[in-house]
């Protein structure tokens, strides 16, 4: 982990002057006292500065912070990274000028990038995170437009009274059509083939 060790006249400045090198807040910090202050022979002879030092904590989402910036340096991309944390889920928005190019045919690349995320995260770590990435909410955009069209397929299906077969999809896209469905009644569905040209097939219930 990158650390620093400041002295100063107290704990409290030591570490401000420690977090302000390190570019951190209080929370993203662990400190460690190595030296309390001391006051000499009348205040003066012999007085001992405060000396902390000042680690940056090994977080999912430090880490996830750290690995996007150099890929993104040897890009030559100025971004900016949006990270939410809940419970064991890592949500990055990623925006910025130019950053399309991270999406790629139908989210290839975003995919690509989002499982060497996952893979560096988690790492020789004893409980696993799993990291969402996403460009400019197009993943969002690309979940709206999945509903509609598993709802407009499934209408098909019902009325030909034959199955829809849909192209091929990445698991997180398939399980979004699979959740989009599950609450009807009047069809079911269901993956075939091999990755990674599995498909969702939507069939009328009899």
């Amino acid at each position: 982990m990158e650390g620093v060790e400041k002295t100063a006249k107290t704990i409290e400045e030591a570490v401000s002057l420690a977090l302000a090198e390190l570019g951190i807040d209080r929370e993203d910090a662990e400190i460690e006292v190595l030296e309390e202050p001391s006051r000499g022979l009348f205040g003066i002879l012999g007085s001992k500065p405060a000396r902390v030092r000042v680690q940056v904590k090994d977080t999912p989402s430090r880490r996830t912070r750290d690995l996007l910036g150099k890929l993104f340096g040897a890009m030559d991309l100025t971004v900016e990274l949006n990270i939410e944390e809940k419970g064991n889920n890592l949500r990055v928005d990623i925006e910025g000028k130019d950053v399309g190019i991270l999406i790629g045919r139908r989210g290839e690349t975003l995919d690509a990038l989002q499982y060497l995320v996952n893979l560096y995260v988690n790492k020789n770590q004893l409980s696993r995170c799993r990291v969402i990435l996403d460009v400019e909410g197009y993943r969002r955009r690309r979940e709206e437009t999945l509903q509609k069209l598993a709802q407009k397929l499934a209408d098909k299906a019902k009325q030909r009274g034959r199955n829809v077969v849909l192209e091929p999809m990445t698991s997180h896209e398939r399980r979004i059509i699979h959740t989009a469905l599950q609450g009807r009644d009047d069809i079911y569905t269901f993956s075939e083939g091999e990755e990674p040209y599995r498909k969702i097939v939507i069939s009328p219930r009899k």
